[in-house]
């Protein structure tokens, strides 16, 4: 049986422990700051906002491109030869990562491409899901487990608050951003992954920790979420408390397993400090 190597974009936000333990390959994205061009992962997240802070700009993000994924895959295919590469890319909706790993995918044999339809977390949760079940089937075939990835896609459910609206305003990357009037201090917007899409769905009023247990209420109302595994995604800035009241109100509500994500520069970059989110697979 050969060898089948997952791979994904940084904007899943991986975390580390786990990239190593399922030996997952990441390819970066881009930061644009300052008028240089840094990859994803390569600076704290902190210079982001300290960058906002001092100028007021918010900066801006681009797509892994065509060389890039051309490199990517060339160098797995070097590190282990004759495998099988799954692709599970970020939402081919938001980003044109996707469409350039297709092109790039042309020059190789053996890739399967999948479009996650989903950012950050419903990401993660997606990589993660397909990592665990090559674990415990390792002589799955790679055309089955792709049928399978498929069908866990529509089952990823991402939602969050962002930050700061200043961030989500100049990102441009909610659809319906019009009907987040005016950035009122006290209006918090819930963001979802629609059809690959983010979408501005609910409005919460108060302080972050009031909201997030109102998120974390409606979106299990609205999701069969599956009880084995609940992913909370924070952005750097979010309230301890909050992190803590999070953790008791999954147990509280069936969880067995519960982790944070810390989202990365893409995502920081459009939701700001300070967010938190919420992502997991339906049964």
């Amino acid at each position: 049986m050969r060898r089948i190597i997952l791979s994904t974009e940084s904007g899943a936000d991986l975390p580390e422990d786990l990239v190593q333990k399922y030996d997952l390959q990441v390819v970066p994205m881009h930061i644009i700051m300052d008028g240089k061009d840094y990859l994803d992962g390569s600076l704290p997240v902190e210079d982001i906002y300290d960058y906002y802070g001092r100028t007021k700009k918010i900066p801006t993000t681009t797509a892994t491109n065509t060389h890039e994924y051309e490199t990517f895959f060339k160098t797995i295919k070097e590190k282990f030869p004759d495998c099988i590469i799954i692709h599970i890319g970020y939402t081919s909706k938001a980003s044109s990562s996707f469409q350039n790993a297709v092109i790039a995918s042309e020059e190789f044999d053996n890739i399967i491409l999948i479009d996650a339809l989903n950012v950050t977390g419903g990401l993660a949760a997606i990589v993660l899901y397909a990592a665990d079940l090559l674990q415990k089937e390792p002589d799955i075939s790679p055309e089955d487990l792709a049928v399978k990835i498929e069908a866990v896609i529509p089952k990823s459910r991402l939602a969050f608050i962002p930050g700061s609206l200043e961030f989500l305003k100049a990102g441009g990357r909610v659809s319906n951003m019009a009907s987040l009037i005016g950035g009122l201090l006290k209006i918090k917007p819930c963001i979802e992954l629609r059809d690959g899409k983010l979408m501005s769905t609910k409005k919460y009023r108060g302080n972050m920790s009031g909201a997030s247990e109102k998120l974390l209420s409606d979106y299990l109302k609205e999701f069969p979420i599956d009880r084995k595994q609940l992913y909370f995604i924070y952005s750097i800035g979010l309230d301890e408390k909050v992190k803590e009241r999070m953790d008791a109100a999954a147990k509280e509500n069936g969880f067995q397993h519960v982790r944070w994500i810390q989202a990365g520069g893409m995502i920081s970059t459009h939701s700001g400090a300070g967010g938190f989110g919420i992502a997991g697979l339906e049964e």
